[in-house]
């Protein structure tokens, strides 16, 4: 025990091996020794210790390291693929193996599938191997999935880019790095999406500097980029370098169709650090280039960026005439493939982003409805970070209508699928507002001069809402500076608009648009909740510094 330090595998393995020793014999409730016991060598590591039992384990030595090559667990019809042993030999190797509990096995060969008993068996044989003697095994495994198991290299490309890399063949395992991380984002897999990309980057950064490495480089950090902005936040650090570095290499290949991704990942990092002129500047240049090529789906790219920037800068009216836009020219069957090169779906990001703006403008009603079709929308697309998405942006809806309880559920499903996929904005965003809603249901919400008291009174926000209390009341909102002058700026708004009471049949706030002093407020208490106000509390969204 003081030589194992209470490892259990370790004390595992030194108890083997003295049972093989050939010392003791087993009686009926213990084993007895038969002899002198003479010192033994006792390995000083673990590993020794593994190394030790492979070791007199001789004959089978090379499938195991063969095996373990392949991975920790290992089909048979792989095995025999990639070794030079007949087929005899082998399934005799593999007993042994499994006889010596190195091993575990599931199902009868061809179809058996093995297993090393730790991670640690496996890296003994494999750290046993030669360097020379390791990579040729691997170039080997690489070529036999490639050609005979093309299923397998489909699926599973990350398996052949590790085989390439480890052979030292970098240009080889450039494309399936790629491939692994591009299928990785395809099926919601970001985190999986992010290391596959990373790695691929690291790989082709041995390569030497040309324009084809140019090239590919710049197809995996726009990939990259949509797999960080979900991970990360999009402001986060990571994503500025990717889409930066990604736009250098624009310049390097020359004109290149990939320069509107690369503008629109640099738009989104900057609004999001609400550096709002230079993200304008990068809306305006999307829209510049959308209606140069006159393509409906990069239109309606540019139209949400352009209108999402506006919404940041209090141009309410231009920025929902931008989201409208969008969502006419979206196209479900055009747009699919946007959500992985953009990290979005522009039809629905229009829509949840046009709900707040109608709010902002006086439309209560149509922007519950625009909250609702973002939700649909989510649900038909069926993928995680749209739906987290949606459920985020809909619980401002309900906060602004005081509906406390329906908030509390919205900000509760998107936390639990942005806790489950590691998705940050809607999993921290969704935390904010669920400590809303639970504050709304103990306490007194913030009303404007003049409102009533009372939990959740949400018809204050329903069609006429304002108008029922004298114009008065406001959606309680932020407590503090931001809250009381978003409050106070309705109030003055809706009073002096009491003469237009009942314009647009009454589902319009009366007072719209909002004043001056509410639009300072929206833009220091909205974005500054939402996206944790200027650089003070970016970091709510992002894991860097």
């Amino acid at each position: 025990m003081a030589k194992t330090d209470g490892v259990p595998l370790f004390v595992e393995e030194l108890t083997t091996m003295v049972l093989e020793s050939g010392l003791l014999r087993e009686g009926e409730e213990q084993y007895e020794l038969m002899g002198p016991l003479p010192p033994l060598a006792i390995p000083a590591t673990l590993h020794d210790s593994l190394m030790a039992r492979l070791d007199r384990l001789a004959t089978v030595k090379d499938v195991a390291q063969l095996g373990a090559t392949i991975g920790r667990t290992f089909a048979y019809e792989l095995l025999q693929a990639v070794s030079p042993l007949d087929e005899a030999t082998l399934q005799q190797g593999l007993r042994q193996l499994v006889e010596a509990e190195l091993v575990y096995q599931r199902g009868m060969p061809p179809q058996a599938t093995y297993m090393f008993k730790h991670a640690l068996i496996q890296d003994a044989a494999y750290q046993s191997l030669l360097r020379s003697t390791r990579q040729q095994y691997h170039q080997r495994i690489a070529q036999v999935l490639a050609a005979q198991f093309p299923e397998t290299a489909e699926m599973q490309s990350e398996l052949l880019a590790h085989h390439y890399t480890e052979a030292g063949l970098s240009a080889q395992a450039i494309p399936y790095w790629q491939q692994a991380g591009q299928r990785a984002l395809e099926r919601s897999a970001t985190l999986e999406a992010v290391a596959h990309l990373t790695k691929g980057l690291e790989v082709l950064g041995t390569l030497p500097d040309t324009p084809e490495r140019a090239q590919q480089e710049l197809v995996m950090q726009i990939t990259l980029g949509p797999a960080l902005m979900a991970v990360k936040g999009q402001a986060a650090p990571e994503v500025g370098r990717a889409y930066a570095r990604a736009r250098e290499l624009c310049q390097q290949v020359g004109e290149t169709p990939q320069l509107f991704q690369v503008l629109w990942g640099l738009w989104w990092f900057y609004l999001l650090r609400l550096e709002l002129q230079a993200a304008r500047e990068l809306g305006e240049h999307l829209l510049t280039l959308a209606q140069h090529v006159r393509d409906p789906a990069l239109l309606s790219e540019a139209h949400y960026a352009l209108g999402n920037t506006l919404n940041y800068l209090g141009e309410f009216a231009a920025a929902q005439a931008h989201f409208e836009q969008g969502i006419a020219l979206y196209d479900p069957q055009r747009h699919r493939a946007h959500a992985f090169r953009y990290g979005h779906n522009p039809g629905l990001a229009c829509r949840y982003y046009a709900a707040m703006t109608l709010w902002w403008l006086g439309y209560p009603d149509q922007a519950l409805q625009r909250s609702h079709e973002a939700l649909t929308l989510a649900w038909e697309l069926a993928r995680p970070f749209s739906l987290a998405s949606a459920l985020f942006f809909a619980t401002w809806v309900h906060q602004f209508r005081r509906e406390w309880q329906l908030t509390q559920e919205r900000a509760e499903a998107a936390i639990a699928l942005g806790t489950e996929q590691g998705f940050a904005l809607s999993a921290a965003g969704g935390t904010i507002m669920q400590g809303w809603a639970l504050a709304q249901r103990y306490a007194e919400p913030v009303a404007g001069p003049g409102a009533s008291g009372g939990r959740n009174r949400s018809d204050a926000a329903g069609p006429g809402g304002l108008a029922r209390h004298g114009g008065r009341s406001a959606p309680a909102v932020w407590p503090g500076p931001a809250g009381r002058d978003l409050c106070e700026g309705r109030a003055a708004r809706g009073r002096a608009h009491s003469a237009g009471r009942g314009a647009g049949g009454g589902q319009r706030h009366r007072g719209a648009p909002l004043g001056r002093r509410a639009v300072s407020a929206q833009r220091r208490g909205t974005a500054g909740t939402l996206y944790g106000a200027a650089r003070g509390g970016r970091n709510l969204f992002s894991s860097g510094p």
